[in-house]
């Protein structure tokens, strides 16, 4: 268990992701929608794949209302829930970088050429079925936060054991999980995908508060390009979050300190 840093390949687009809230929120809440209808519960304790989907909502705050809404929508309530499929996208971007998409449409023909037309703008292509997929492999993430709120005299305090990096790293091991990284105001713990909600719950068991939970797919083999070339898969990545069928968006793209550094200043 390392605690070596891979944020920076995701920071970017969580924070484009939190810059465009409405537009997330509306994802998310389908995220829940879809995955309560194809479980076939409403209760999270019985549907895997919805308590999934609504702790990656709590991870990007989405509102408790909003969540029950969501759920309600998957059984009755809402007249679309029914025709949302999930599709998956694959691709190359600029400098070969592999790109692999996660959609939840109502509507294959408009989805595919969406993102069909925002490889051709990027000089990249829509590949088949499996061609980049190889590159991924699907893992849990756990977020923490290193402090939480304590009382008017405390004010921050640590988040037990998220305050010591030894300290983490053991409960960590104990809970399960695979390996942890230093995310500046949290830690992300990553897990098996078939463990995520159990090294969660044995976090929490241990003291630890949780911010959220995903499965996610990280790239085996992270791709080297140069900055100019990292903008330019930059900007084909906000161009696939902007499309409202996209769901996540995953890329092989190695982003190092320096190339961090020169996106964040865009």
């Amino acid at each position: 268990m390392s605690g070596h840093s891979k944020w920076a390949t995701t920071k970017h687009r969580k924070a484009a992701q939190d810059a465009k809230r409405s537009a997330l929120f509306s994802k998310l809440s389908r995220n829940i929608t879809v995955a309560a209808k194809e479980g076939g519960d409403p209760n999270p304790d019985n549907n895997a794949s919805l308590a999934a989907a609504i702790e990656k909502a709590k991870g990007y705050s989405l509102p408790k209302d909003k969540i029950k809404t969501a759920i309600d929508k998957a059984f009755g309530s809402g007249k679309d829930a029914a025709n949302y499929e999930t599709v998956i996208y694959e691709g190359y971007g600029p400098a070969g970088v592999a790109v692999y998409l996660e959609a939840l449409t109502d509507n294959r023909n408009r989805t595919a050429a969406d993102v069909r037309s925002a490889f051709s703008h990027a000089n990249g292509s829509l590949g088949t079925s499996g061609s980049v997929a190889f590159q991924f492999e699907r893992k849990g993430q756990i977020m923490i936060p290193k402090e939480i709120e304590g009382d008017k005299k405390e004010g921050m305090k640590a988040n037990g054991a998220a305050g010591d990096e030894e300290e983490f790293m053991l409960a960590v091991a104990d809970a399960g999980g695979d390996d942890y990284e230093d995310a500046d105001e949290e830690w992300i713990v990553y897990t098996a995908p078939t463990e995520l909600m159990a090294v969660k719950k044995a976090l929490e068991e241990s003291g630890l508060e949780t911010k959220g939970a995903e499965l996610i797919m990280e790239a085996t083999t992270p791709t080297e390009v140069s900055i100019s070339d990292a903008k330019k898969v930059m900007r084909l990545i906000d161009k696939f979050e902007e499309l409202e069928d996209i769901q996540n968006v995953y890329h092989s793209m190695d982003v190092t300190d320096e190339i961090a550094a020169a996106l964040d200043s865009e």
